[in-house]
Formats: C-alpha cells, structure tokens, sequence
C-alpha cells in the first residue's frame, strides 16, 4: 500500500474527513506511537457507515479532505431535518475540549447530582494536571463507583474514553458493571470466568483479547498472572481504573507488577480505596508514584501538596457531605454489643483455653511451634467464632504435628481440649442461640421480608451457620445464602445480586471478609451481624459500610454477639473486643476514619497489636487512641486524618440548580432533548420508523405519559449492546425489544423496580436514555454518513446576508482537542466573496441562535444560486483561520506554559534522583519518568482544523417553528 506523505500524516485532526481505501472516514482521534501515527476513525460512506477502524499512517495512504473546498449542497429535507441531524451529530462527535472546567454529561445520568461527588469529579479533570489521576480515597459508602462513573463519562465526552479497562475483586465485577450502564450508560464487558470462555471460543488463541474490546472490567486476580501481561504491556488505554487500589502498595507482589505495567500504559489513572494508606510512607508513597511518578522524590518523602493534588478523601460527616446526603443516607443506630453468657461445657473450653494455652503457669505453653506466642491466640479466636471452628484448628494443628517428646505434649493438651469441645458440638452453643433468637425478634421468617446479613471470619464457623439456620429459622434451604472466598466468581455475583433483590427467597447471608471490600447490601438490608469480631478496626469499618452507606434509608444496626465466659481473665478479653465496637463508631461519628485510631492502617498490624492487648504486653489506650488526641496530634496517622476534612470548592446544595452550576450542555441545542434527536434520527433513516421490521421499521413507539420509548435495534444497534450480561440481554430482550426510560426520574424508577422484579434480576427493564447511550452514538453515525465526501448544507435562517458557521479546533499530538472555538463568516456583499465579517461565539448555542437555529425552521424549498454560495466556502475557512491564529494562540500558550511548568517538576526530579541514581529502584522510577516526560511534550498542542459546517442565507419569508 501507498504510505501517507508525513506532511499531511503531521497535520491530520481530529474531526477531519479523510479518504482511505477508496472510503470516506470522520477522524475520531490521532496518536503518536512507537510506530508511526495512528489515526481512529468512523466510517462515513455507505459500505463502512458503522465501522471503526485504525489506520498507521506509514501502511496507508490517507487523504484529507480540504475544508476549503468542500461543497456547498442544498437540504431539501423537511424542516430542515437532515442539515439538523448532521449538524447536531458532528457537535456531538465532537470533544469537549481538554481545558474545559464545567462538566458535560456526568449529571445527566441517573446518579443523583452530590456536590461532594462533582467535586472530586472536577479534581480529576483539573487542566493544571495534564493527565488525569487521582487517588479516590472517600470514606466507605460515599460513592466511589458513581466518582467512577462520572470520571469516565466526562473523559468520554472529551474524547479520552475511548479505550478503558477496569480492575476491581471478582465479587463485585457485576456490581461494576451494573453501575456504569443502568446509570451512565456505558457498556463494558465483563471478564469474569463465564466471559473469558466467551472470548476463548470467539477469538483465535493467539488474538489478544484487549485489542477486541474497547472496554472491560476483570479481576485483579486474574489479569495479574503471567498469561496476560504480555497481552497487556502491547496495549495503550485511555483509562485505567483499579479498586480496592490499597493491594497495590508493596512492591514485591504481582498486584504491584500490575498496576506499574497498567500505570506506564494508560493516560488517565483512576485508583480507588477506603483504606489507601497502611501507616508506611514508602507504601503510600507507591500509590502517589503510580498516579505521578515526579510527585514523590527519590528518596520517598511525602510532599502533603502533592498529596492533596493527587488524593480526594471526604467522610460521611464531613461538611460538604453531611449537608447533602440527607435522608438519603440514614444515620446509623447506636452498637447493639450483646454479650451471651456461655454455657458450662463453653466455659470448661475457655478455662482450658487460658490455664493451658493463654495464660500458662511456670510450665510454659505446651506448643512446640516457633510462633509458641501466637498459635494460642488462633485457639482463642476460634473458639470465640464457634465450636466449628475451634474443631477445625484443632484437627488441622494436630495432622500437622511430629513425633518428638514436645509435639506429644502439645498432642495430649490439644487432645484435652478436643475432648472438652466435643461436648460443646453436642449442645445448643449460646451465641448461636442469641443470633436465632435476634433474628426472630428481627421479624426473620417465613412470610417476612426482612434480611440480615451475618458476618464470621472462619470457615467453618460460615459453613455450621448455613447448615442450622433454615430449620431453627423456619426457612427453606434456599432462603440461608452462604458466600466465601473459595466460590467462582460467578457464584459470588449471583449471591450478592440475589440478596439485592426483594422477590428473591434469601433472608440471611451468612458471610466472610470477602463480602467486606465493595459490595453493596444496603438496598434491601439495614441488619447487619458481628457474629465474631474481627480484632481490627478497619475490617470492622468495612463490614459495617456495606450496609451503612449513601443510599440506605433505614438507620443501619451493627449487632455484636460477644460471647462472655465466667472466667475473669477471659470475660476482659471479651470486653476488649466490645470496646473495638465502640471505638469504631465513635471514630466514624467524629473522624470517618478508624484506622487512625491506631495508627497502622493495616488489618494484619492491627490484629497483631489487639493481640499483644490481650495477652497483657501492652495497654488498649496505647494501641487504640482517644478520639480527641487522633483529632489534635502531628503524626502521619493525624496528617492523614485532617489533610482532605477542608472541602475543596465552596459547598453547593446537591439538587438541579448547583448542577447546573458547573455543567455544560452535552448537545448542541438543536433539539430540546436525547429523545426528539432520536425521533428525528430514526425518521430520516427509516421511511417510516413506526413500521415492524419486516417493513422496513424498527417499530417505534414514544409514550411521553409513561415516560418511555420502544424500538427494535437493528443488527449493527444490537451488535453495539453484545458485551452486556447474556442474562440481561436475553431475559429482558434488550436486542428484541429495546425499551429506554426517558426521564431521570422514571429511570430511577425502574431501576428501583428490577430489585422487586419477579424476574429476580437487577438489571431494569426500561434503561435510561443518558447522553452516552449507544443507541444515541448509533444514530450519530447514521447522521454523520448523510452528506457526500467533503459537503456542507445550504439553509435559510435569520441572517441579514449569507453566513457561513465554522467550528475551529486546536489539538495536541496526541490528537486530543485542546481548544475548540465558533465563528460565523459574514458575507454582506455577496458580489465580492474575499470580503467576510468574522464574527465569534462562546458556544455552539450562541452561535445557533445568532443564526436562527436554535430551534426547528420549516424548509420552503432547496436554497438558490448553490454557485455563489460555494465561492463563499474557501474565503469563510481561510478568513476563519487568520482569526483563529490570535485565539488559538493564548490556548495554546496556556498549555505550553503547563507543559513547561511540568518539564520543570520533572527536572527537579532528575536533578534530586542523580545522588541516587545507583540504586536499581530510583533507576526504574527514572525510567517511569522520561516516559512521562514524552507523554508530556505530546500534549503540547501542534494544529489546527476549522470546518465549515452550515451556509446560511436570509430566510424572507420567516420560516420558523
């Protein structure tokens, strides 16, 4: 094939219309790679009109179409449609350019418009950082997947979404994915164990996966193995979200190979945690490197600056959230700490457990293991969880035993209190009897909606609860759900999506610490059941956030059930871990931050310090600090408290108008809404769009009074909605029958519906109609391929003279637009077409309105003198561009003074890391940042592109709506 001249390979831009392969194609994005230039494209002609395609400039010869020679065609459609369609289409094609502060369609979907969430939003995309990164470190239950969502909406609209991976635990997989399309509308495949094998029997071995979706979601768990990291190092993404991103930190695991591979080879980087920091700086100071490698000098010191620009961290009571949650998150009720006096064969347990294993005489523990100061304290959190599970440790510890004089020793007393346990298996245990006896007084029944979900750490303990509950409940097998950490992936999504929904059978989920990062069970759940306690306080937290969270109307109940034996020394442990319960709450009530509380932000130290506590080397209020001192202190845990508590913008209150406040309009204005686009769209496509398809509709349906609308998606609609659930495809007939909501209000209420659904799936029958729906991509498409190769329409509209609307932008290297800028050429002589009166607008809306277009005008008949109007096209463009050089100039100044300000930070960098520079760490690190010194000097903006899109000539007789 014919390579590309590099001059015109150099001045391609987006939004330019090229020839390549004898085809007509609309430049969505260029990118400068190790290869050559890249350029993605849209098909515009009749044979590739909904295909996307890539093509290096070096392999193929690539033709734009000059502007200034573009052809002037007459629209002859009624009212003007097909100049509207076409018209309105290419501005929504177009991206919001990168500067722009206000946001465009983040607060058009169904999440509800929080001011703390917009926020956070606008940090992300922040102009002064020049690509965006942030570490969203909220609280639990503030939303972090809807920050998602908004995140990745507004990177789409700005034409930086095109390529997304998200990474998240395999339990919450549908839960992401759910979130992102029934309230954004964004589709993603899911690569779960079901999907992967989809992909295994559609795709060759040896085709890599992530080149054929655009955007995934998949499990950390999965994508860090050795079998895609050659996939991945191949692959350049637009975004990369990672959750639960506090697994990242140490550098010695392949979680951490990950998220530096992933890091190198994405420009936005979205990590999200509740828990991002673990008490050491060099971990936490991984996190900031990963976000910016120049943020953190060689020697890892912590510049709190640069821990603000890159880190959003709020809680629920900070201000900027408490004055806008509302009723809307309840407050939680106070801790309900029961304590169960153990019975007699539970209280001969626990004096062999401290007289033999905790609190020896001079004889010593009879453990003859290296850790002889841990393995008790296992017995004792065993047996604190269930007779079940005292048992299982006993059996594993004595398979794992010798033969020495010690291990028989320690063999006869593990033996002793094998014996005494067994008489516990054969009675009814106390704290089982108090957690059946809660949830009957609970209203936990046959015939009773409530739910209550029951937190244990051991297995086995899990197991035993799952087994009795439905007979000493009264329920089925089926209405006792149990979920762990040894399920598939799938099995895991299936339990907790039945568990959100109200026709389902469960009644109690009896779970582990797998359920306590990410999953959400506040929909129909505001129980929940400490049946052990975790001697951590973070795990606490977290348990406790899946039902006490943004959205849960109810007060949320944590109950603790404490068994209490009448051993003194016992009974104090016990109350220990009651006044972990209570710190907890008082810490989320003041803080909203536990982990400050002790200072090692890290579940294991935690547990290793309330251990020391118990066995009596330490005291609880040296490990675990008042409130008041955490508030006042100047230590890390302190800093890390009180550097996010200051709201980052001026608070607003979260309904319409302070969204509106900060947001722009998504569309041109040509329409008064998603759905009359659509309308107009299907009508132009179809003769008549109300026909079944068998004749040739797609069997349109509009009911404003339900709020709602019906058609048939063509084969290439469907085949937009393909990586969407099969279940929810072929349950709710998604690609028989589209239905789409129309209303914010009426897609929250049938999102609402589906957790009542009798179908007893979450996914809704009627979908929101947000901004980014394929189906509106889809009709844009087919908008975009009306005119022929390099034509614009003539119209009438209220103008004194004919005037020519262009659209000038300036992008970057990387083919992103930098800025975008309206102008209307005036011609008031038209016998002399040099002469043109530049005129510029401050959007696309003022511009229409200039024009007379910023509503429907009825279409009396093709325009005239078609001739004279084509000699205005080349002077309007060329006229437009010397304007434009003044204009474009200051945007462009603006980011090279960026780009300058951020060659400087990277200097710096180098100039710090040069006495370090033998180490083979602060060698990579410098690796990691000459690479962003490249992506750096990409976003410098190169060239400039003005197309004229609309000839306008005087409308005599007044033909508007």
């Amino acid at each position: 094939m014919t390579a590309t001249p590099p001059e015109v390979s150099g001045a391609l831009a987006p939004g330019s219309v090229v020839e390549v392969r004898d085809e007509e194609w609309l430049v969505r994005a260029t990118e400068v790679t190790a290869d050559g230039t890249l350029i993605h494209v849209q098909g515009l002609g009749e044979i590739v009109r909904d295909t996307s395609a890539s093509f290096y400039t070096h392999l193929d010869a690539v033709r734009p179409l000059e502007p200034a020679q573009a052809t002037v065609v007459a629209d002859h459609s009624p009212r003007y449609r097909t100049a509207r369609l076409w018209l309105e289409s290419t501005i929504r094609k177009t991206a919001v350019p990168l500067g722009e502060r206000a946001l465009s369609v983040a607060t058009h979907g169904l999440a509800d418009a929080l001011s703390y969430q917009q926020s956070a939003v606008r940090k992300a995309l922040d102009p002064e950082n020049l690509r965006p990164r942030i570490l969203l470190a909220d609280a639990v239950g503030l939303g972090k997947s809807i920050e998602i969502g908004m995140i990745l909406s507004e990177l789409v609209r700005r034409g930086r979404g095109d390529r997304i991976l998200l990474v998240t635990p395999r339990q919450v997989l549908e839960q992401m994915q759910h979130e992102l399309w029934t309230r954004f509308a964004l589709p993603f495949v899911r690569l779960d164990s079901a999907g992967i094998q989809r992909v295994r029997q559609k795709l060759p071995a040896t085709r890599n996966p992530f080149t054929y979706y655009k955007r995934a979601i998949i499990s950390i768990d999965t994508l860090k193995s050795d079998r895609y990291v050659a996939s991945l190092r191949k692959q350049r993404w637009d975004a990369v979200v990672i959750d639960e991103s506090h697994n990242l930190s140490n550098v010695t695991t392949l979680n951490n190979r990950l998220a530096r591979l992933l890091a190198r080879n994405t420009e936005a980087l979205i990590l999200a945690s509740a828990t991002p920091h673990n008490g050491r700086k060099e971990s936490f100071a991984e996190l900031v490197r990963l976000l910016d490698p120049s943020a953190v000098p060689a020697d890892d010191t912590l510049h709190p600056d640069e821990v603000r620009r890159l880190v959003v961290r709020r809680h629920r009571h900070s201000p900027e959230v408490a004055r806008v949650v509302g009723a809307d998150w309840a407050e939680r009720q106070e801790p309900n700490n029961l304590l169960v006096p153990a019975t007699p064969a539970e209280d001969a347990v626990a004096r062999e457990l401290e007289q033999t294993w905790l609190r020896p005489g001079r004889g010593g523990s009879p453990y003859s293991g290296q850790n002889a100061s841990l393995f008790p304290w296992t017995l004792a959190k065993a047996f604190l969880s269930s007779p079940a599970a005292l048992k299982e440790t006993i059996d594993g510890r004595l398979s794992r035993l010798g033969h020495d004089e010690r291990a028989e020793t320690e063999r006869d007393a593990l033996q002793r209190l094998a014996a005494l346990n067994e008489k516990t298996l054969r009675q009814p245990s106390a704290k089982y009897t108090c957690l059946v006896q809660h949830l009957k007084d609970l209203g936990v029944g046959k015939g009773s909606p409530t739910r209550a979900v029951v937190f244990a750490e051991r297995l086995e303990t899990l197991r035993w609860l799952h087994r009795s509950l439905p007979k000493d409940l009264g329920l089925p097998a089926d209405a006792v759900e149990l979920m762990h950490g040894g399920l598939t992936d799938d099995e895991r999504q299936r339990i907790v999506d039945q568990f959100k929904q109200e026709q389902a059978p469960v009644r109690v989920l009896v779970t582990g610490d797998v359920a306590s990062e990410g999953v959400n069970f506040h929909p129909q759940c505001h129980e929940l059941i400490h049946y052990d306690i975790p001697w951590s306080l973070i795990r606490i937290e977290q348990r406790n956030g899946r039902i006490d969270r943004y959205g849960q109307k109810r007060p949320p109940r944590m109950t603790a059930l404490l068994l209490d034996p009448s051993s003194e020394r016992f009974a104090g442990d016990v109350r220990i871990l009651a006044k972990l319960m209570e710190k907890e709450d008082e810490a989320h009530s003041t803080l909203g931050d536990v982990a400050s509380l002790m200072g090692r932000f890290d579940i294991k130290g935690e547990e290793d310090e309330i251990r020391a506590v118990l066995a009596g080397s330490k005291q609880f209020d040296d490990v675990v600090r008042p409130v008041a001192e955490v508030a006042a202190g100047n230590d890390l845990a302190a800093l890390f408290t009180q550097l996010f508590d200051a709201p980052t913008e001026p608070a607003t209150d979260h309904q319409a108008p302070a969204a509106q406040e900060f947001a722009i309009d998504h569309g041109a204005g040509l329409y008064d809404d998603d759905v009359s686009y659509l309308e107009d769209a299907l009508r132009e496509a179809f003769i008549d769009p109300t026909a079944p398809p068998a004749r040739g509709g797609v069997g349109w349906r509009r009911d404003p009074a339900f709020g709602t609308i019906e058609l048939t998606p063509p084969r290439d609609l469907a085949q937009r909605l393909e990586v969407l659930p099969q279940a929810y495809l072929a349950q709710r007939r998604v690609t028989e029958r589209l239905v789409l909501a129309t209303t914010q209000a009426r897609g929250k209420e049938r999102l609402a519906a589906a957790l009542r659904d009798e179908a007893k799936l979450s996914w809704p029958d009627a979908h929101y109609l947000a901004p980014l729906h394929p189906v509106l991509d889809w009709a844009a498409d087919r908008a975009l391929a009306a005119l022929g190769r390099n034509e614009v329409f003539a119209v009438r509209g209220v103008v004194d003279a004919p005037t020519v609307l262009l659209l000038g932008t300036l992008t970057n290297r990387r083919g992103q637009v930098v800025s975008a800028a309206w102008l209307t050429a005036e011609f008031p002589t038209p016998g002399a077409p040099s002469f043109a009166l530049i005129a510029p607008h401050g959007s696309a809306r003022e511009a229409l309105h200039a024009l007379g277009w910023d509503s429907a005008r009825t279409n009396p008949g093709p325009v005239a003198d078609i001739d004279m109007l084509q000699r205005l096209v080349a002077p309007a463009v060329h006229e437009a561009e010397k304007h434009l050089m003044t204009v474009f100039e200051a945007a462009g100044q603006d980011v090279a003074r960026r780009v300058d300000e951020w060659s400087r930070r990277l200097d710096h960098w180098d100039d710090e890391a040069e006495a370090l520079i033998q180490r083979s760490e602060v060698k990579q690190r410098r690796a990691s940042v000459e690479q962003e010194r490249v992506l750096v000097q990409a976003m410098a903006p190169d060239r400039q592109l003005v197309r004229p899109l609309l000839v306008v000539v005087p409308d005599t007789e007044g033909s508007k709506r």
